[in-house]
């Protein structure tokens, strides 16, 4: 998010109020910027409209790197670089190498996904977090609206978002 945004926040009591507004919000053609709950809110993302994350095929192709590296290099290590023949076994011998590969695999897998989704997320040891409402770590459901994404001005959405459910609409700029 840049500087100078200005976010039009409704807290909400019930998850199921949540939901319900959601969708009645998301009816009148208002794009939702996130929704913060203090705990996971089944259908919360369905209604949001999100799809299926694909951080699935970010671990399929870290673990694919982690078994080609881990190949890689005991190949290299034991057949090429100081090739030597422990208990009669062939320089390159595959399935001694299995273990370490599967090792490597889910090093890689698990390393490569964490990155991914700090990433992804905008997460930075550096960085202070926007926080639009303290009490959503609490006991409150807040919901942000981005002005800048939406045609309705500050009054009407906020009288939409009291229709819907809100205890309470604020607004936020950062």
């Amino acid at each position: 998010m840049e500087s100078g945004k200005k976010f039009i926040v409704g807290i909400f009591d019930d998850e199921s109020i949540l939901l319900s507004a959601v969708k009645k919000i998301r009816g009148n053609d208002v794009k939702i910027d996130e929704c913060y709950t203090p705990y996971p809110v089944h259908g919360l993302d369905e209604e949001l409209g999100y799809k299926r994350s694909r951080i699935s095929i970010a671990a399929f192709i870290f673990g694919l790197i982690g078994t080609s590296l881990a190949f890689l290099m005991m190949i290299y290590m034991m057949g090429i670089d100081w090739p030597m023949i422990i208990g009669g076994k062939d320089h390159i011998a595959i399935p001694s190498f299995i273990p370490v590969a599967f090792e490597v695999t889910v090093l890689l897998a698990a390393l490569g996904m964490v990155a991914t989704f700090f990433i992804i997320s905008n997460l930075k040891p550096y960085g202070k977090p926007k926080t639009y409402d303290i009490r959503s770590t609490d006991d409150k459901h807040v919901m942000a609206i981005d002005l800048a994404k939406n045609s309705k001005n500050t009054q009407e959405l906020s009288t939409l978002l009291m229709e819907s459910g809100a205890s309470e609409v604020n607004e936020k700029n950062f």
